[in-house]
Formats: structure tokens, sequence, C-alpha cells
């Protein structure tokens, strides 16, 4: 459906603003369909993304703040998820002896499992994107990647 059916809207300042537009309502859309995938595992799209980092580092320790460079969502506050990771088993936190400030997190075996059980659900994510063929794909990304250049 059309950007202008969707948020029922006909003019747009120019086609800048319109892709604006665009650009905020699809995020949205596609966020919601994946968080729709993670609900049943009670976990956020945050949780979820902190995991991925964890378990791409594995089995090395990974400072709070390099977990927040690589967040995906830049806005969180990441030593509350991490917080909940940890209540939830799915991950452990290990603080220095020396300098209780500083802590480092790995994925517990539970979050690996948790992972792996999700793993079927990535070509679900993959069909959110389904009406674009590979090479339209490519040259979103592209765009998109022009969009964020200095």
């Amino acid at each position: 459906m059309k950007i202008e059916e969707e948020v029922k809207q006909k003019k747009f300042r120019n086609e800048q603003h319109k892709a604006i537009i665009n650009l905020f309502f699809t995020n949205n859309w596609v966020s919601s369909q994946i968080k729709d995938l993670l609900k049943p595992h009670q976990i956020t799209l945050q949780q979820y993304n902190v995991l991925r980092i964890l378990n791409g580092q594995a089995p090395n320790e990974v400072s709070i703040q390099d977990i927040k460079e690589r967040m995906l969502d830049k806005m969180p506050d990441v030593s509350r998820i991490i917080e909940r990771l940890r209540k939830q088993k799915l991950i452990e936190k290990h603080t220095n002896s020396t300098d209780k400030r500083s802590v480092k997190v790995t994925i517990s075996q539970k979050g690996k499992d948790l992972l792996e059980n999700l793993q079927h659900y990535h070509e679900k994510m993959d069909q959110t994107l389904h009406r674009l063929t590979q090479e339209e794909a490519m040259q979103l990304n592209q765009l998109l990647d022009k969009i964020r250049s200095k």
C-alpha cells in the first residue's frame, strides 16, 4: 500500500519529506513484524539485539559500552536490558574484582539455546521484505547507506 494511503495524507512538502515519512512508517511496520515473532519467547527487539551481539562475541566477555556501541537502537538503557536478561538467566554478568564499575557480559547456555530456537524465525524475519527481489534489496541497502553517509 502506498504511504499516502497508509497515513491518509496526499500532500507532502516534497519527495524527501515523503521519503522520511515513508522511512519512519516502514521502520515501525518492520519492527512490529519482528516484535510479534519474538513475543512468544518473552524478549524484546533490543534484548534480541543484545543476545545476538553477545553470541557473536562468544566466548569472549563484552563490556556494556561495547554492547551500547553495537546496538541497532542507540537509545535504550543498556544496563536495564542487561539486568533483565540476567534475571532471565540468558546472560551472565562478570564484575572486575579490582574495579567494581567494570562489568563484562557473556551469553549463557540458556541464551544460546534461545537463539538456536529462534533460528527458524530468521526466514520469517527475511519474509518481511519478500516483495523485494535480491537486486531490489541490494539497491535498498545501498540507498539507505547513502542516506547515512557523511
